[in-house]
């Protein structure tokens, strides 16, 4: 009789712990420079047009965009087969754009760069780090009062 003894099981996911989410505190953009970042598939046509809506919404909160960054994925005939995966699980982006992005934000002195996009506590956690300022997603800003 063959007994499994466990090989080729995934290990147990590690149990979130509490308040996990609210370890990162709320990014305050009122008065605050910004850099927007948007991470696009190549099928979003529209993806200037949710940038212009993000800018104004983040200008209703009291932020000044002073930079826009776009990366799109799936362009290229290779890219196109990964179009739904990030380029990176660490920051979302590619490490062209990450250089790119950082840049721009000390060019502009930018207080913080915002993510039209979600984004994981360790990719905020990363990019805070690599741009050496707050990360944020444009869902975690709270609307205009």
């Amino acid at each position: 009789m063959h007994r499994h003894h466990g090989r080729g099981r995934r290990p147990a996911r590690r149990a979130r712990r509490a308040g996990a989410a609210a370890d990162v505190p709320p990014f305050d953009v009122v008065g605050a420079d910004v850099v927007l970042v948007g991470y696009f598939s190549a099928r979003q046509r529209d993806f200037a047009a949710l940038m212009d809506a993000a800018a104004a919404g983040l200008a209703a909160r009291g932020a000044r965009v002073v930079a826009r960054a776009v990366q799109r994925r799936g362009v290229s005939h290779g890219g196109a087969r990964k179009m739904s995966l990030p380029f990176s699980s660490r920051t979302l982006l590619s490490g062209g754009k990450v250089h790119e992005v950082a840049e721009v934000r000390e060019r502009a002195e930018a207080d913080a760069v915002v993510f039209l996009n979600g984004l994981t506590a360790h990719q905020r956690l990363s990019l805070s780090g690599l741009f050496g300022c707050p990360v944020v997603g444009l869902a975690e800003i709270p609307p205009p009062v």
